[in-house]
C-alpha cells in the first residue's frame, strides 16, 4: 500500500472515528499531494510523496517558531500536533548521534576539507542519508558539519 493509499484510508478512519483534528490535518496532506500530483501531470511515487511530507512538516516548523514569537501558545500546539500526524507516515528520523557519525564518516573520506567545502559535505552527507531511506533535518547536519570542520 502507497503512503497516499494509506493516508487515504486514514482519512476514512478519522471520519468514522469523529477526530476532527486527524480528519482536517489528512485533508490538508491529501490537498497538498493532488496538487503536486495535478502539476507534475502524473502520479507520486512513494519518494516524490515523502519529499511533500517533509516540507509540509518543515513549514509546521516554521509556523511553530513564528507562533511561538507572536505569543500564539495555542496555535503553536495546534501545528506540532499537526508535525505529529504528519510523521506518522515518514520513515524513522535520524538521531543527532548518527547524523555526528555519518557527517564524521563523510568528513573522513574526503580527506580534510575546509570551510570552504562544506557545501560539498554537506551534499555527501545528505545523499548518504536519502540513500539509506532515512530522514533527516537539513539544519541539524549543517550544524555538525559547521561543528566538525570548525574543530579540525
Amino acid at each position: 500500500m502507497s503512503i497516499a493509499e494509506k493516508i487515504t484510508n486514514d482519512m476514512t478512519a478519522a471520519m468514522k472515528a469523529r477526530d476532527e483534528h486527524r480528519l482536517s490535518t489528512l485533508r490538508m496532506v491529501k490537498s497538498a499531494l493532488k496538487n503536486k500530483e495535478i502539476d507534475k501531470r502524473a502520479p507520486l511515487d512513494d519518494q516524490e510523496t515523502l519529499a511533500i511530507l517533509s516540507t509540509l512538516i518543515k513549514q509546521r516548523k516554521d509556523s511553530i517558531e513564528q507562533f511561538l514569537k507572536g505569543g500564539r501558545k495555542e496555535l503553536a500546539d495546534k501545528e506540532a500536533a499537526e508535525i505529529q500526524i504528519i510523521e506518522g507516515y515518514m520513515p524513522k528520523a535520524a538521531g543527532e548521534e548518527e547524523v555526528a557519525n555519518v557527517v564524521r564518516a563523510t568528513i573522513s573520506e574526503m580527506g580534510s576539507p575546509t570551510m570552504k567545502d562544506m557545501g560539498a559535505v554537506m551534499k555527501t552527507a545528505m545523499s548518504k542519508f536519502s540513500a539509506n531511506g532515512t530522514r533527516v533535518d537539513g539544519k541539524m547536519v549543517s550544524e555538525m558539519v559547521k561543528k566538525q570542520l570548525a574543530g579540525q
